[in-house]
């Protein structure tokens, strides 16, 4: 009798904000494995923010997620059976699995599946410190920022897998760290756990004139370097705040994700105070992953590197952790663990 697989498929498009309708589980046989092929159990699934893109139709840097089809995600787990003579049943190895128990996949095909140490790091952290969001962490802040000791680093989306890491990476870079987080709860976790220096409440400071008031306090001699995940009002009243030759790494814009428009309230400031402003997507830099890696990897082995994980139990609670992860619910990395 086949053994059986239960995926979580993109049904539908949403016209704003995303809901459950928009998700569909089923259950498949799983095919015999071919020559080459690598089956894979997985045990912790990947939500990012990134996903919500995918899912629409707009014009982005990654084509549209098809209907019909598993949904897009990142996973860790163990291999289960192989036919490959690089993977053996038991490797722990992570990839792009998707929303799935179970993945059958093509190993010929470089970066499908690598393999990784969990001796000294957790297998859940290859999604998170250890992984894409960590490494977007890192380039975003050493290669667009270009911190130098003394400079103020503002993160915004601070508590967040992403954020979290930046903050510590220039912390470890002798940088004062400014956060913005939504909630005290969450301020207090990126400032006593963290290490930022301030964090700044954005649901207590929801105007341009009252954040803005509050990045004065939080940052007196200025911003030097933006990691960007928000926009909208956030990202107006951190450009108030940019030193002349400020840089800006443009990571994220979830206020826009469900559709809406954001406009820049000042663009000039871009030309009065010389900004640099960048855009990056961190798979096509992939050069650059085993240096960030090595770094990220040995701060969180001997403990340098601080993170939380959010967790949900079982691939049907997939849809509704990934609907809160859009809306601020989780702490840290938001995953899903499937065994």
């Amino acid at each position: 009798m086949s053994q059986r697989n239960k995926q979580i498929l993109l049904a539908s498009r949403p016209a704003a904000e995303p809901g459950p309708e928009n998700f569909r589980l089923v259950e498949v046989d799983l095919a015999p494995l071919q020559d080459g092929q690598v089956l894979v159990r997985h045990h912790y699934l990947s939500l990012d923010p990134y996903m919500r893109g995918r899912m629409s139709e707009a014009k982005s840097y990654a084509q549209p997620q098809a209907l019909d089809t598993v949904m897009i995600g990142g996973t860790v787990g163990e291999v289960v059976e192989s036919r490959h003579a690089d993977f053996q049943a038991g490797d722990s190895v992570v990839g792009m699995g998707g929303w799935q128990q179970y993945a059958v996949v093509d190993a010929k095909q470089p970066g499908a599946l690598r393999k990784v140490d969990t001796r000294h790091i957790p297998l859940s952290a290859y999604l998170g410190a250890v992984g894409m969001p960590g490494v977007t962490a890192w380039y975003g802040l050493t290669q667009i920022i270009e911190p130098k000791a003394g400079e103020t680093v503002l993160v915004s989306a601070a508590s967040g897998a992403v954020g979290s890491v930046v903050g510590q990476l220039a912390k470890a870079r002798d940088c004062r760290v400014v956060g913005i987080a939504g909630g005290a709860e969450k301020c207090a976790y990126v400032v006593d756990e963290l290490g930022f220096d301030a964090c700044v409440d954005h649901k207590a400071h929801g105007d341009l004139k009252s954040m803005s008031q509050a990045l004065k306090e939080a940052c007196p001699k200025g911003i030097d370097g933006n990691f960007e995940n928000v926009g909208g009002t956030v990202l107006d009243a951190v450009m108030l705040r940019m030193n002349a030759f400020g840089r800006i790494a443009m990571c994220g814009m979830i206020s826009g994700y469900n559709g809406l428009p954001i406009p820049l309230a000042n663009p000039s400031l871009i030309l009065q105070s010389r900004l640099k402003v960048q855009g990056f997507i961190v798979s096509e830099h992939l050069a650059l992953w085993p240096q960030a890696l090595k770094e990220l990897g040995t701060m969180l082995a001997n403990g340098r590197l601080k993170t939380r994980e959010s967790v949900a139990q079982g691939l049907a609670s997939a849809p509704e952790a990934f609907l809160g992860l859009l809306k601020g619910r989780n702490l840290g990395k938001q995953l899903v663990k499937l065994v």
